[in-house]
């Protein structure tokens, strides 16, 4: 197992940041690989990536999210094994640190070249860079989600 961790702040207010990422369907406008992503419920979705000419779909549980603090989830099925928690710090009212850590299990010559290499590294923290000029640019979330999903 691998781990991934990188930090960006962003400048605006934490509920716009959180309610933002809430927005899971919007992740490919960001997150460079991710090619589709299915909300299909509040629990549940469904993820389709390109990574370094590798197509995968997966399936991720919300395991665990409090409003303006955190979102945690795992992988349920597919080629994919990783799981993550995104954590948001409000810095001052105008700005919000976003906090991303992620462990994960390469599969594949590529994944475990890309992580011997950094490249997971570096496209994680180029995502978080992309939600920063995606959110800054907006100034407001597309939408929001404030509903309580408890571990366990």
């Amino acid at each position: 197992m691998s781990t991934v961790r990188e930090s960006v702040e962003v400048g605006v207010p934490l509920r716009t940041a959180y309610d933002q990422w809430t927005q899971f369907t919007e992740f490919p406008r960001f997150m460079e690989g991710v090619d589709q992503v299915i909300q299909v419920d509040d629990r549940h979705n469904h993820w389709a990536t390109s990574i370094a000419g590798v197509h995968r779909e997966f399936d991720t549980e919300i395991v665990d999210q409090l409003p303006d603090e955190r979102i945690a989830w795992r992988t349920t099925s597919g080629d994919v094994r990783q799981q993550g928690l995104v954590t948001f710090e409000p810095v001052d009212e105008r700005h919000t640190r976003v906090n991303l850590a992620m462990v994960f299990e390469p599969s594949g010559m590529a994944e475990k070249a890309a992580d011997m290499t950094g490249t997971l590294d570096r496209r994680v923290k180029g995502d978080l860079r992309r939600f920063k000029d995606f959110i800054e640019r907006r100034g407001e979330a597309e939408g929001a989600w404030r509903g309580r999903i408890s571990p366990g």
